[in-house]
């Protein structure tokens, strides 16, 4: 009887292999597999949306470190050049214009305001624990927006938002680091104690199990100082199995850092209505193909919403019945600005063209693919509501459809020795390669993430 294969046997022929590279077989364009809609339909789908009593879950991974939002200051104290004193120079004039300012103590906002404070020791006392520490802080705790008196951070203004959406309560889940979950808990409790209503709220963390081995150049484990073996976290598409908990017939999915001032908020929350009806309008037209199966219905559906390849018209029922049966997901799509990140794609595997998000780490450079990516007219901005139930209510084993060969193999340096180790296919990437996907066109309006804290200087940002 063969010996089961242990993690580090299968990580370690993961990382011995080449890379998984996807076969992309053309961008998705408006009317090539983006669709976009006339106000009108916006409107009406929106409001569908908004009158609708589905059970609705607000899935936002919120564990990400806020340091790289600070990597010019980082920078600046470690070596001060013209590129990073210039940014300096621009978070400092703009200084009580970052929510956080406010939380300053009155002493050191005198002296931002009059200059009188040494500017490396406010850098200092910006990043660093001793003083306030805010480079230490996931970025969903980081006051992005200050609305009157009050700071908000994304976790706080997230559900501010998204309880516009519906006429009945949305509930939320945040995936949180473990030693935060206490902090955030108390930030909601203000946000309660503000806004004088009880919010719906849930957290996870990610599974230490699904961590990944370190290896060292010659693929042996790595060793911590404490004499385990050195693990990574394996990247987002580790929550897929806090994913596959949440209990609610729709799912949004959100990035933490997309979130808008309230203020200026009217028309993300237009356009996550839109989602969440046009949602609600291909489950049921999907559910009347499957009641009352038609060739013409079938090509009618498909041409309004380009949810399958041409090929797969040839298919036999019962074939195209099976496909209509896999979780669906709407993903907005805004146009491409030149922002780094994934994009949407046909993409070929085993014989079968589906849509796919795509990173670039997901391509193979070395022949024509990088020329079908750098054709890709829209980006992922994250803005997805997935299915969370059957037609007859039971829960969706999400585990059943994602690629497990879609891993990325990934280098980085860890106390200056370089590691390697697997990330598992990203969330929504590999871990919903077998879902069925509707890209729809939104408003560039919608994406306004905080990549680096001048990004708050944005008007998405500021409340006039």
């Amino acid at each position: 009887m063969p010996m089961l294969k242990t993690k580090l046997d299968i990580q370690l022929e993961c990382l011995r292999a080449p890379q998984p590279a996807l076969h992309l077989v053309s961008a998705c364009k408006i009317n090539e597999g983006i669709i976009a809609l006339s106000e009108d339909k916006i409107d009406e789908l929106a409001q569908s949306l908004y009158q609708s009593d589905k059970k609705i879950t607000f899935f936002i991974p919120a564990s990400g470190s806020g340091s790289r939002m600070f990597h010019f200051l980082f920078e600046f104290l470690d070596n001060p050049n013209e590129s990073n004193s210039g940014y300096v120079e621009r978070f400092l004039t703009h200084i009580e214009d970052f929510a956080f300012f406010y939380q300053f103590p009155v002493s050191v906002q005198k002296a931002l305001r009059n200059r009188s404070m040494d500017l490396d020791a406010f850098v200092s006392f910006i990043l660093n624990n001793k003083g306030y520490g805010l480079a230490h802080l996931p970025k969903g705790l980081i006051p992005f927006h200050k609305n009157g008196p009050f700071l908000l951070c994304p976790i706080q203004e997230h559900v501010v938002q998204g309880q516009l959406l519906n006429q009945n309560t949305c509930s939320f889940h945040f995936t949180v680091q473990p030693k935060f979950q206490e902090y955030t808990q108390r930030q909601l409790e203000f946000l309660e104690g503000m806004t004088s209503r009880k919010f719906d709220v849930g957290f996870s963390v990610q599974n230490p199990d699904t961590n990944a081995i370190a290896f060292d150049d010659d693929f042996q484990p790595v060793v911590s100082s404490d004499g385990d073996i050195l693990t990574r976290p394996a990247g987002h598409g580790a929550l897929l199995e806090n994913l596959n908990h949440v209990d609610a017939d729709m799912i949004f999915v959100k990035n933490i850092d997309n979130i808008q001032h309230y203020n200026h908020s009217e028309m993300a929350v237009r356009t996550q209505r839109m989602l969440g009806g046009l949602f609600l309008e291909i489950q049921d037209e999907v559910n009347r193909l499957l009641e009352n199966f038609s060739e013409d219905a079938w090509k009618a559906f498909n041409k309004r919403y380009q949810l399958f390849h041409d090929s797969v018209n040839d298919l036999p029922q019962s074939e195209k019945m099976l496909l209509l049966n896999r979780p669906l997901r709407v993903c907005g799509m805004v146009r491409n600005e030149g922002q780094p990140g994934g994009g949407p794609f046909w993409v070929e595997n085993n014989g079968e063209i589906t849509k796919q998000i795509v990173e670039k780490a997901q391509i193979n450079p070395k022949n024509d693919q990088l020329r079908v990516m750098v054709q890709s007219s829209h980006f992922n901005p994250v803005m997805m509501v997935c299915q969370g139930k059957n037609s007859d209510g039971s829960k969706i084993d999400l585990n059943e459809y994602k690629d497990d060969n879609a891993y990325f193999k990934v280098t980085k340096s860890n106390k200056g020795q370089i590691i390697h180790f697997v990330e598992l296919p990203g969330l929504w990437n590999g871990s919903m390669a077998k879902w069925n996907t509707v890209f729809v066109e939104i408003p560039s309006e919608t994406f306004s993430p905080v990549k680096s804290i001048l990004d708050l200087l944005d008007k998405s940002h500021q409340p006039g």
